[in-house]
């Protein structure tokens, strides 16, 4: 019988750091750094394999980090069996604990070995790409937003303050543009934040149309009206929401899927004493924004009333799909109003967001009886 050596690999940008364990013989050896090239690697399993006789198989593992997949991907092509794994489901590190790449590559084989770890999905060619676009079109959003705030800044610097109403509404735009700093370098600095602003804009406007075309495509049609049956959960929320998760199934339940997204509680119980943390944020970060965000809008609106807007989003969905959403609707928004009457609003916004993406899974695999709510 072949024994398996699980590879940990502590992986950068400027060098890999690689060791193998022994599960039968509690040994770690064979620790190097390497460039980082994938022929490396190749050539220091080879070496190892010759030096075990040839009688050994080889289970490899990196930490999610700045080289995606690519890494994983180049590794598989050649026939390696390679694990990424989930930094927030790995054992924590103590603080005081010296901490070097050596140590991180023998943590992964660690790891590798006693199974103490989630493995990162890895999504299909054409979902990556969707979610990467997503991304980019969400980067230049926060960009927008920061425009947004250098201009409001220059205008409090040099005394020009809107008071008819919010800021950036259509009026507010008028006045903006209206504006006159009595001189001449001001004035042209204000008009340059002006430009950056509109193309912005633009930029966003241009990238929402084409992710709307995404989402019209034979493969995400049908789950992204589906999701959109939810209140808050537009084309890109959906999209995105579908891209970043891939297998829904991949979560035996509701409460797991928002454990993933890191929207449940954590804990730091002893003894007799439980006591309960904020939410975990372990997880997808992205998924997680996009729900909290989504979790606003039951914040408007009268529980039971559809708006039309909704109903034309609704409109052509399985019945089944719309009554299990119209529940949701109106659950999730008397849960926000009934937590805001007694709480702050940013834990009805979390305590719906939680539940909303436990909604969401029902959608997505079909288990609409199987959700819990709490």
């Amino acid at each position: 019988m072949r024994s398996i050596l699980y590879v940990g690999m502590d992986v950068h940008k400027a060098n890999y750091t690689l060791c193998c364990y022994s599960m039968e013989k509690d040994t770690v050896f064979a620790k190097v750094q390497m460039e980082p090239e994938v022929k490396n690697i190749l050539q220091y399993l080879k070496k190892v394999e010759q030096n075990c006789d040839g009688d050994c198989e080889f289970l490899c593992g990196y930490e999610a980090g700045s080289l995606g997949y690519t890494l994983y991907h180049q590794l598989t092509h050649y026939g390696i069996d390679c694990v990424i794994l989930a930094p927030s489901t790995m054992p924590r590190t103590n603080k005081r604990e010296i901490k070097t790449d050596k140590r991180d590559a023998i943590k992964i084989a660690k790891c590798l070995a006693y199974n103490t770890y989630s493995a990162v999905h890895i999504p299909t060619e054409e979902d990556n790409a969707v979610k990467e676009y997503i991304r980019m079109r969400d980067d230049e959003k926060g960009s927008r937003k920061r425009i947004k705030q250098r201009i409001l800044s220059f205008c409090t610097r040099h005394g020009k303050h809107y008071t008819e109403g919010n800021n950036w509404t259509q009026k507010h735009i008028i006045w903006l543009k209206h504006l006159d700093f009595g001189n001449a370098i001001l004035q042209e600095a204000f008009e340059e934040y002006l430009i950056l602003y509109f193309q912005a804009c633009d930029k966003v406007d241009r990238y929402d149309k084409r992710i709307e075309e995404m989402a019209d495509c034979e493969r995400y049609k049908e789950n992204v009206k589906k999701l959109s049956c939810l209140i808050g959960i537009k084309t890109h929320a959906a999209l995105a929401t579908i891209v970043e998760t891939g297998d829904f199934n991949r979560f035996k339940n509701a409460r797991d899927y928002a454990s993933y997204l890191g929207l449940v509680p954590g804990e730091n119980s002893s003894g007799d004493t439980r006591r309960q943390t904020g939410i975990t944020k372990a997880g997808n970060s992205h998924v997680r924004t996009l729900m909290v965000e989504s979790a606003q809008c039951y914040g408007r609106g009268k529980a039971g009333v559809k708006s039309k807007a909704l109903a034309r989003r609704q409109s052509g969905n399985d019945p089944k799909v719309i009554a299990y959403a119209d529940k949701a609707n109106e659950r999730l928004r008397r849960k926000f109003y009934k937590i805001m009457f007694h709480s702050k609003r940013n834990i009805a916004v979390t305590a719906v967001a939680r539940e909303l993406a436990c909604f969401i899974w029902g959608i997505m695999t079909g288990k609409m009886e199987e959700v819990r709510h709490g």
